[in-house]
């Protein structure tokens, strides 16, 4: 189990596993920073199928290639959505018949979201605009690359100038993580 502070609520919560879609888990995998997910949550970093499959793409494959390592040493496992199960009607509906209100989401997104409802676990995600709703809709626990970023400070596992060099080769790959500087984010957090 993992200590550690739920944004949403505001409190001290356990998880099991951490549920990340495909823009989170890349954002450390372009900046070389894997390695905080492997201190923080080793053995807890959930790759849905669906995120494996889109950094498989042609162009990025050397992002897989790092998730590989990580999932050959234990530190990740990929879980796919089998058909003809409750984790897949929820995955259909949100990628393709959502209810009034929603609108249809990414795959990454959802198999993330679906995939965390099921296990009560914690999703992984800097999109909020397409999960805030269905965060809340499920009562799921939710985290972003900043808030990871956070946790890391708080353990010690990174300096701020760490945080903000980190943060800086995300931004520079088109991550949308938020402000200008990690500094500036752990700010506005407080």
């Amino acid at each position: 189990m993992i200590l550690f502070t739920d944004l949403k609520r505001g409190a001290n919560c356990l998880t099991d596993s951490l549920y990340f879609d495909t823009d989170c888990i890349s954002s450390f995998l372009w900046a070389r920073a894997e390695r905080i997910l492997t201190r923080l949550y080793s053995g807890k970093i959930i790759i849905p199928q669906q995120v494996y499959n889109e950094l498989s793409f042609p162009g990025i494959t050397h992002l897989k290639t790092r998730l590989d390592v990580l999932i050959d040493c234990g530190d990740a496992a990929i879980q796919p959505i089998l058909i003809d199960t409750p984790e897949f009607n929820i995955y259909r509906k949100l990628t393709s018949s959502p209810d009034e209100g929603h609108s249809i989401i990414g795959k990454g997104e959802a198999a993330a979201l679906t995939l965390a409802s099921v296990a009560n676990g914690t999703v992984a995600s800097n999109n909020l605009r397409d999960v805030a709703s269905y965060i809340s809709e499920f009562s799921l626990r939710h985290m972003t690359t900043g808030d990871i970023l956070i946790n890391a400070l708080e353990a010690s596992l990174i300096t701020e100038n760490e945080g903000n060099s980190i943060w800086s080769a995300m931004l520079a790959k088109k991550r949308k993580i938020g402000p200008a500087s990690f500094t500036d984010y752990a700010r506005n957090k407080k």
